[in-house]
């Protein structure tokens, strides 16, 4: 009888792998060139098949093909004039991915290595990363080839309302609601809702989060998705009876995220001894100066070599890779996708690397994900460590809604508690499909259960 039942659930099994391959090969062969958003979907749909194996039924649901294929990608001409009086132009794109559980939801990116690609991938992420927080918010993404680095505030302002104009056409409180990412700081959506402001011809602060105070943000949101990274690897650790304080702590990036996982860690107890920018990073033995960091890229829009200067006993090497052969106990890549290679993760295995939050956008390659896995190191994946930052966008259209403002201890207070939450989800999941703590397939499979079930209820849409 046991071997009978054995033999029916490899059966299963096969019928959904193949099921899952299927599908895996049919995008990969309608966009053969879009390779960040096979890398996404590839790491999700390996988890999936579990899913699938436990619930056959749902393979005739045309689940994944409806999954993977946004409900809208929208690309548009963005022409603006420059400081010379030469007019410029870029490409806009926005992905409305899923909205099986809420308005499309997810930030916009201004870097020249946007394209269809990264934001298909960025927005099928953002679908899973969404269901986590346990919101009421679907998937989407959007950006434009625009570098706002070098460019004059007149400049940046022009860009964001020449982009603003088209993306007005497609967003809304209740239809898709846009917030920063990389290269769209506090300064970017100030000029898009000022622009919407414009067009629109009445206020409606429900369209962007990220606002500033002044007109509709919320405390906290700044902090948000650097905190949150804390806070997960904070219960990661503890699920494994071990403390976050005392540790020593590797930083990608200098941003946003980075600056303030560096603050949330330091307040911890935890020493962070290197950060990065796309130039090179510094490793600071003694502990990284966080208020020289911060005017640094936040006030002063400098280069972060320039932390030695003030701090001569820090190393500044050029090359942001070389920053994973530092040893450390834990390393948070928190810059940009597929920052940490095969290579570097097993030189941050051979370091003594005890956990791994990705505080970016998939940091780590595949292989990556793999060596760390393979060798017993606690690995939270991006879809889960950085949803803070999203999951109190999600608090700030709350606040929108009613009229009122929350304290920042309030919103910090529901942060700690939704990011708690993530991981225990995670961890269940992880558990209830065979592979306790593997918080990626936990993650993937926590994501998806609850973007599934909504879709099967709402029928073939």
């Amino acid at each position: 009888m046991n071997t009978t039942l054995e033999m029916s659930k490899q059966t299963e099994l096969q019928t959904a792998k193949n099921y899952v391959e299927q599908v895996y090969r049919t995008i990969k062969k309608r966009d053969p060139h879009e390779v960040e958003f096979h890398q996404a979907v590839k790491e999700i749909f390996d988890s999936l098949v579990l899913v699938f194996a436990k619930h056959p039924e749902f393979i005739g649901k045309g689940l994944l093909e409806r999954l993977v294929e946004p409900e809208r990608v929208i690309t548009f001409r963005v022409s603006w004039v420059d400081d010379q009086g030469k007019t410029q132009v870029n490409r806009g794109f926005r992905v409305q991915f899923n909205s099986a559980i809420g308005p499309y939801k997810g930030g916009l990116r201004f870097h020249p290595s946007v394209n269809t690609s990264v934001t298909k991938f960025l927005g099928f992420e953002q679908i899973f990363k969404n269901s986590l927080t346990g919101q009421q918010i679907g998937g989407g993404k959007g950006g434009s080839d625009f570098d706002p680095k070098g460019k004059s505030d007149g400049e940046v302002m022009r860009f964001t309302q020449s982009f603003m104009t088209e993306l007005s056409k497609h967003i809304g409180s209740d239809v898709d609601v846009p917030a920063g990412d990389i290269g769209v700081g506090s300064r970017e959506i100030g000029y898009l809702f000022g622009q919407y402001k414009r067009m629109r011809g009445n206020f409606e602060p429900g369209v962007l989060t990220g606002k500033g105070l002044e007109y509709g943000g919320s405390l906290a949101r700044t902090q948000a998705t650097g905190y949150g990274a804390i806070y997960f690897v904070k219960e990661m650790l503890k699920n494994k009876g071990l403390s976050l304080e005392g540790q020593t702590v590797v930083v990608s990036g200098s941003g946003n995220v980075s600056i303030y996982a560096i603050e949330k860690a330091t307040e911890l107890g935890v020493k962070v001894v290197a950060c990065s920018d796309s130039d090179g990073y510094i490793y600071d033995e003694s502990g990284i100066n966080l208020d020289t960091v911060r005017r640094l890229k936040e006030i002063e829009r400098a280069r972060i070599s320039e932390y030695v200067i003030e701090h001569p006993t820090a190393q500044y090497i050029e090359g942001c890779s070389g920053i994973w052969t530092l040893p450390c106990d834990i390393a948070l890549p928190c810059a940009t996708q597929n920052e940490i290679n095969e290579e570097a993760a097993k030189r941050l295995v051979l370091g003594g690397v005890k956990a791994v939050g990705e505080g970016a956008n998939m940091p780590s390659s595949l292989e990556a994900i793999e060596v760390f896995l393979e060798n017993g190191v606690l690995f939270g994946p991006g879809k889960a460590v950085n949803a803070g930052g999203v999951a109190v966008s999600s608090l700030e259209m709350a606040q929108n809604q009613s009229g009122v403002s929350w304290s920042f201890e309030k919103v910090d207070r529901k942060l700690h508690k939704i990011m708690e939450d993530i991981f225990q989800r995670s961890l269940r999941a992880s558990e209830e499909y065979g592979h306790p703590g593997n918080l990626v397939i936990g993650a993937n499979i926590a994501g998806f259960n609850k973007v599934a079930k909504a879709m099967l209820a709402q029928g073939v849409i």
